[in-house]
């Protein structure tokens, strides 16, 4: 941000609107790109959101460098296991995701009757994405995605989208977009649903007649539940089985990464991992090598649950640290573990 006040900024941009219509000029921090802002107010007025409102709202919007910072230094683009694994696995998080599930307990068990997730993982979501709710992000929504929409290389159009669908939730909720506050990504609420997501996956679990991943923990717990059920989250089946190996990750493998399952068990087999359980040799799978503290490798093979929570956020660090966080919850509750991994052998071996 300049020295320049607000008004200021807008009064030079209104001066400057020679031939272009001064209802196009709308952004005061985004000035340099107000054709592209006009069309994306174009765009969405024509769901129903008022034009006055859209332009009142894209003009309080600000560009925020660190958000572009933030997103190149994303800890799931840089780091490897241990590292990512000691951030989201430790006892008080364990412990309070004990007591959020103690807490919301009726909540939980009808997410889990009605879409067929283990309350554990539902409630590792909301670990991982917001301690369960206490750390929802302090970026205003609407500068973030502006920012990105914009100002991003490679995924701008991707932002504009999200931006859009923001803005139309604003608006149908009565809510001011500048008051919002998220990640430096746009992720909102509870959840951290972006946008789009929250448009099309959040659901009134409380029905109070309003769709709030804000402030409601009983929307957020149904919203988790429903997401992974319209990803087509297998209902008592494995997220993941483990696997031996040899030291060092075989170079003819692609390991680690976040898509439907790809590698077939007999191709592993060949390769020298294989699974400590009854695996078909056509059994397709996500090959992971985890790295551990000392340099070993952890084998696991992600299963068709497994790639529904990369669904969640495309990062295999991120699914396992979800998988690894709901095990050590439903330990700790003193539930059985099975569905987490196909494979039943000593808890020391897993880390």
């Amino acid at each position: 941000m300049t020295g320049m006040s607000r008004s200021a900024r807008w009064a030079r941009l209104v001066a400057g609107c020679l031939v272009v219509s001064c209802a196009s000029a709308t952004a005061g921090d985004f000035a340099p790109r107000q054709g592209e802002v006009k069309a994306l107010i174009d765009e969405v007025s024509t769901q129903g959101v008022d034009r006055a409102w859209l332009e009142d709202a894209m003009q309080q919007a600000d560009y925020r460098q660190e958000v572009l910072d933030a997103m190149s230094g994303a800890a799931e683009y840089h780091m490897v296991w241990h590292d990512y694994r000691g951030i989201f696995l430790d006892e008080e998080r364990i412990a309070k995701g004990v007591r959020f599930i103690e807490q919301h307990q009726e909540s939980f068990e009808r997410v889990q009757r009605e879409y067929g997730v283990p309350v554990e993982v539902v409630a590792a979501v909301l670990g991982v994405e917001t301690r369960y709710g206490e750390i929802k992000g302090d970026h205003r929504v609407l500068d973030s995605l502006s920012t990105l929409a914009f100002h991003h290389e490679s995924r701008g159009s991707f932002f504009r989208g999200e931006l859009a669908a923001f803005l139309e939730i604003a608006h149908e909720q009565g809510v001011a977009p500048g008051s919002l506050k998220g990640s430096y990504a746009g992720a909102m609420g509870y959840p951290q649903f972006i946008p789009t997501s929250y448009r099309a996956y959040a659901v009134d679990f409380n029905d109070d007649g309003v769709r709030n991943l804000w402030t409601d923990p009983v929307d957020a717990i149904g919203s988790i539940g429903n997401y992974f059920a319209e990803h087509r989250w297998q209902d008592g089946a494995a997220i993941y089985q483990d696997a031996r190996g040899p030291a060092s990750a075989p170079a003819s493998v692609d390991f680690n990464q976040a898509q439907e399952p790809y590698v077939t068990v007999a191709e592993l087999r060949a390769a020298g991992i294989e699974p400590r359980g009854e695996l078909a040799d056509s059994t397709r799978v996500i090959p992971l090598a985890l790295e551990q503290a000392d340099g070993s490798i952890d084998y696991r093979l992600g299963l068709d649950n497994f790639y529904v929570i990369t669904r969640y956020n495309h990062s295999y660090l991120y699914a396992m640290a979800v998988t690894t966080l709901a095990e050590a919850i439903a330990a700790q509750r003193g539930e059985p573990d099975d569905w987490f991994s196909a494979t039943a052998f000593e808890a020391g071996e897993r880390s």
